[in-house]
């Protein structure tokens, strides 16, 4: 069987905001559109703000077997860490700052593969704990690999488990060796180690995999932190000492570290230190987003993420909301992740460019209009919201799917304003012009009225 890492990776294009409304006359409404810049290439017409020699601007190449690894700046904001870049993976570039869309089980709920493609995805992930409990790493590996199973060409990432330290503290203990826990499928317990992470990982075959790490249950308790911290730092040589065994970057996959300390700015800066020491392809920032408020949340970022190497991407674990991406991304975040976009779609509530829309709403029973006149979606543009509603309402599996595309072209195109938005200076004004448009509950009679031209 040919090697999955050696196929050529499909390069989308982001949505494109929408100048009218699409014919309903069946277009071909997976087709790009040609107003749309492609994404996976910088924005040349953009000016770049602070005006470097772009020779000048940080860069890291690793060199592999199936394809390099490497991460270029390409633009920095006039002001702050804020950046705009490219991550190289054997599988294709992701232009970054970048959202990617998780596939817990091998694939992202109700969403082909060609349709997350064509609303902007670059790279996806999936859990890799998940996986090990069924099918099991071994199936995947013998089916063709984590892309083959997930028919996915790009660059796929997978977590470690170690978030699951945290979500299923009730049915697991944990020690210096790892963490043993209850199989969520059959109850047989189930014990994984940092190596046994790397192993897992490794035979999954992504092209980033994460260390195992200690997540914190409280990052305001110091001394369950401090506890944390150092037991993930512990691990991560563990980690990285298989990895090494194993073939490391031969292999044509990454391993990540990951950033812990809670919401003490000295316990991430030393974690920071001890991560970056390893020299690994890229570095994440995890243990936020797990309960903790929205300052404490900052408090973490600010202290981390530009410490972090600048020639290496910075991912920030488990965040997925826009003011959480403008406000990671002013400090210097390039990688997001989440289940938001898609678990909302599910349950019928999305992000559009006029603000977010309960779509079960009584009052859209006959609204025709489209759910998002300013954003063009393949597929999801065709439908009246008043349609989109009936399917809601009637419990049709088409609903959740069409308004997980809305959710994730939302965030896709986000991504690419924002990333204009860096080039060009405007960081600030960006958040300050769309935040309270895309926090508001957009209601039917708001909408009319925005379809009459007010405010």
């Amino acid at each position: 069987m040919s090697d999955p890492r050696r196929e050529p990776p499909r390069q989308p294009e982001p949505c494109a905001p929408a100048t009218s409304a699409p014919n309903s006359s069946a277009p071909n409404s997976s087709a790009p559109n040609s107003s749309a810049p492609n994404s996976s290439a910088p924005n040349s017409s953009a000016p770049v703000a602070s005006a470097p020699n772009v020779t000048d601007l940080p860069r890291s190449r690793f060199e592999t077997p199936h394809g390099p690894f490497g991460f270029e700046l390409l633009a920095r904001a006039p002001s702050g860490p804020a950046r705009v870049g490219v991550f190289t993976t054997p599988h294709g570039d992701v232009q970054t700052p970048a959202f990617m869309p998780v596939g817990t089980r091998g694939t992202v709920k109700g969403v082909l593969p060609r349709d997350l493609a064509d609303v902007g995805s670059t790279m996806i992930l999936a859990n890799t704990l998940h996986l090990h409990l069924r099918p099991g790493e071994a199936l995947v590996r013998e089916l063709g690999g984590l892309h083959r199973f997930m028919a996915w060409d790009g660059p796929i990432l997978t977590d470690s488990g170690g978030y699951q330290v945290f979500s299923m503290a009730d049915i697991s203990t944990l020690n210096e060796d790892g963490v043993t826990f209850k199989s969520i499928i059959d109850g047989a317990r189930i014990h994984i180690s940092p190596e046994r992470a790397v192993e897992i990982q490794r035979a999954l075959g992504a092209d980033v995999f994460m260390a195992f790490d200690h997540c914190p249950a409280d990052p305001t308790d110091r001394r369950l932190v401090e506890e944390a911290t150092a037991r993930t730092h512990r691990w991560l040589g563990r980690c990285r000492a298989r990895y090494d065994a194993d073939g490391g970057l031969a292999t044509g996959q990454a391993l990540f570290g990951i950033v812990q300390g809670g919401a003490f700015p000295e316990l991430r800066q030393k974690s920071v230190d001890e991560v970056a020491a390893h020299g690994f392809v890229g570095n994440a920032i995890g243990g936020v987003s797990v309960g903790e408020d929205r300052e404490q949340m900052l408090i973490a970022v600010e202290a981390a993420a530009p410490r972090l190497p600048e020639d290496r991407p910075r991912y920030l674990m488990g965040v997925g909301t826009p003011r959480d991406f403008l406000d990671a991304v002013a400090r210097g975040v390039d990688l997001f992740d989440c289940v938001t976009p898609t678990r909302h779609g599910r349950n019928h509530q999305v992000w559009t460019t006029r603000g977010k829309v309960n779509v079960r709403n009584g009052g859209w029973k006959d609204y025709d209009g489209p759910l998002d006149p300013g954003l063009h979606v393949p597929h999801v543009s065709r439908f009246p919201l008043g349609v989109l509603r009936h399917y809601a309402v009637s419990d049709e599996m088409l609903a959740g799917m069409l308004l997980t595309l809305q959710n994730l072209a939302f965030f896709h195109h986000l991504m690419h304003r924002v990333r204009e938005a860096i080039r060009a200076g405007t960081l600030e004004a960006l958040r300050r012009d769309v935040l309270p448009i895309f926090e508001r509950k957009l209601t039917p009679d708001l909408a009319r009225e925005l379809d009459r031209g007010g405010a």
